[in-house]
């Protein structure tokens, strides 16, 4: 599992003091405004301010002065420790630790490995198939049986993945 998890990308820099505008990649925006610290490029920034707002965030790091500054940041993912993640609901689960499963039937057949999920009202996963062809898939309560994150697997009814898969390639 990896220790630190994505949590936007920064769009700009906004602004002359150095704040940046940042585009949230989780599924609640409103988790910035109790963020303490963040990691961009292996480096730790204090929050100092942020503003939830337009589906956006805007946000003071310590360090971050001026807007040549800020500039430099532009196209750089944010990160929070594992530790310092928002706990989640029952059935939920990180894309961090989705990427890289197994993809299995119902019927114990290999399908292939998941290489991407796509955020979305229904998220969509992205699978490399065993002959190396992509097939994709909504994450759908009526098809996926089981996330096991430990045992990297994701099981999927086989009958249920074909009427909702579009293979790609």
């Amino acid at each position: 599992m990896l220790e630190n998890l994505k949590i936007g990308i920064i769009v700009k820099a906004q602004g002359i003091k150095g704040q940046l505008k940042v585009q949230p990649l989780t599924d609640d925006i409103n988790r910035f405004s109790k963020l303490k610290e963040t990691i961009i490029d292996g480096k730790t920034y204090r929050v100092l301010n942020a503003i939830v707002g337009g589906g956006m965030v805007f946000l003071t790091l310590s360090g971050i002065t001026d807007r040549n500054t800020a500039e430099t940041f532009r196209g750089k993912f944010l990160y929070v420790t594992r530790e310092n993640a928002v706990p989640l609901e029952e059935g939920r689960y990180f894309i961090a630790d989705i990427i890289g499963c197994d993809l299995i039937t119902d019927q114990n057949q290999k399908v292939g490995k998941i290489i991407d999920v796509t955020p979305n009202r229904t998220d969509v996963i992205t699978v490399q198939k065993e002959d190396g062809k992509i097939m994709r898939f909504p994450f759908l309560k009526d098809l996926v049986v089981n996330v096991d994150i430990v045992g990297q697997t994701m099981t999927v009814l086989a009958k249920r993945l074909e009427e909702v898969s579009v293979d790609e390639n």
